[in-house]
């Protein structure tokens, strides 16, 4: 698109970013403001590639809004895209609205609940890893796929207060180690947080040694909010400039104003949370000048290709007698070797793998198992990324250890998943180690959760009640 396009979009995203959440009488105009020139560099200037009409194909690129604070944002980007109308954006916030005041899956383009702070990019993993394998899985039966000029990319947006949250580093040191050269995050580094400053402020070059140190690419815009500097920051993931390397992901850090474009709030405290009263608002849209309420960003459809998504597979069980002792976690195994042979089946485990028996997989399909290390929380976000690419993934730790993650476990819930959470070494049955080893709480936390289904069986045995069982 034109440049005068581009900028006019900026506007208009201001402008509906500022009504809505007036309308609305809450939200964070803010928070949203400060990343525009961000998302309107990549989706309307040729780096994002999706078909909204096929959001489940998966050669779209992905969008996480880890900042799910700023969905005014995101709302108004479906509006400029010409995907939702002007009404309904209107309805933001309201009771019976696909609207909320963070993202769900009641909108189609919303592949994951986000808004607990910190877990988007250890979804943008999953789905990263889960992209390459579905590539790799079609390169070895032959198909045409992986003929693909760009493979499909993950795009996260964060917030700099969110990197406070420790699981941020649980991903950033597992995506330079899986190479996940098709994720992409993108640091709204506003330095105003809820409350006030931020812990590194605008410190940019700590953001960026930091970033470097787990190995991935940065690329620094000075000004977030000059739209032809954030244009260059990201021609710079196209071209795999001089100093990125190809095999590695990137980090776009970028230096902007929260409230940036409104100058009655921005760079300033206390208006996090907050929409514009009227008789600000008004000011505010004067100030933004004419906007041009009629223009429309294209986002770049992905090469389409006649695919079969992967499909469940025959598979056989295992057979037991009444007489059979087996400890729990062995018949895991068991059970997953057999369905390995369904290509949809994956693994991941915290490094427990030869004591969950997790391990079997390792044997049945080397390829679908992923070592997830001492990492509960990301290992749990990253399999729910998994999961919205087609796959369904085992997580699996020693079940005292969930508990640690249930946050992450929480927000599943939030966004249609299929994931297996497996959790071994149950209540006290490993009781000579210790309590910080027994799992007493897990059964009470995992049937909090909406429409989940907890199985629980003694951890010594698995009793089969008939002469011949399946498992």
């Amino acid at each position: 698109m034109k440049k005068s396009e581009l900028f006019s979009l900026t506007q208009l995203l201001r402008y509906d970013i500022l009504t809505s959440t007036s309308a609305a009488g809450s939200g964070h105009p803010t928070s949203s403001l400060s990343a525009v020139e961000l998302m309107t560099a990549l989706w309307f200037d040729g780096h994002f590639h999706y078909d909204p009409k096929d959001p489940k194909y998966i050669f779209n690129d992905r969008m996480i809004f880890s900042k799910g604070h700023a969905s005014p944002l995101l709302y108004s980007l479906y509006r400029a895209a010409g995907w939702i109308e002007y009404k309904e954006l209107m309805t933001l916030r309201k009771f019976d609205s696909r609207l909320e005041g963070h993202p769900t899956t009641k909108l189609p383009w919303v592949d994951v609940a986000t808004g607990s702070l910190g877990q988007g990019l250890s979804v943008g993993i999953g789905m990263a890893l889960g992209i390459k394998l579905q590539l790799k899985i079609r390169e070895a039966a032959g198909r045409e796929e992986h003929n693909l000029p760009r493979i499909p990319h993950v795009y996260v947006l964060m917030g700099d207060s969110e990197f406070s949250e420790g699981q941020i580093y649980e991903a950033l040191q597992l995506a330079s180690y899986y190479k996940l050269n098709n994720l992409v995050g993108i640091l709204d580094v506003n330095r105003l947080g809820q409350r006030g400053e931020t812990m590194l402020g605008w410190d940019l070059k700590t953001y960026e040694d930091r970033a470097k140190s787990f190995g991935w690419n940065t690329v620094v815009a000075e000004n977030g909010n000059n739209l032809e500097e954030v244009q260059n920051a990201f021609n710079q993931l196209k071209t795999k400039g001089q100093k990125l390397k190809a095999d590695m992901p990137t980090m776009i850090i970028a230096k902007t104003k929260k409230g940036a474009g409104v100058s009655s709030v921005e760079n300033k405290d206390g208006w996090h949370g907050k929409p514009l009263p009227k008789e600000m608002l008004d000011g505010a849209i004067k100030e933004l000048g004419k906007i041009n309420i009629n223009v429309r960003g294209k986002v770049h459809k992905p090469q389409i290709l006649s695919i079969q998504l992967l499909k469940k597979e025959a598979l056989h069980a295992a057979r037991y007698t009444l007489q059979d002792k087996m400890a729990t976690r062995e018949a895991y195994g068991v059970a997953l070797k057999l369905i390995a042979e369904d290509s949809r089946i994956v693994v991941l485990d915290a490094e427990t793998s030869n004591s969950t028996y997790a391990e079997t997989m390792k044997e049945a399909a080397p390829d679908r198992f992923f070592e997830m290390y001492i990492a509960e929380q990301n290992m749990v976000s990253v399999g729910l990324g998994m999961s919205k690419i087609g796959l369904i993934p085992y997580v699996s730790s020693f079940a005292a250890f969930l508990s640690r993650c249930y946050d992450q476990i929480r927000m599943c819930q939030y966004s249609d998943p299929n994931v297996k959470i497996v959790g071994s070494h149950a209540g006290v049955s490993i009781g000579e180690d210790g309590s910080s080893q027994m799992a007493l709480e897990d059964l009470a936390m995992m049937r909090a959760l909406l429409h989940s289904t907890v199985l629980s069986v003694d951890q010594k045995c698995l009793y089969l009640p008939n002469k011949t069982a399946q498992w």
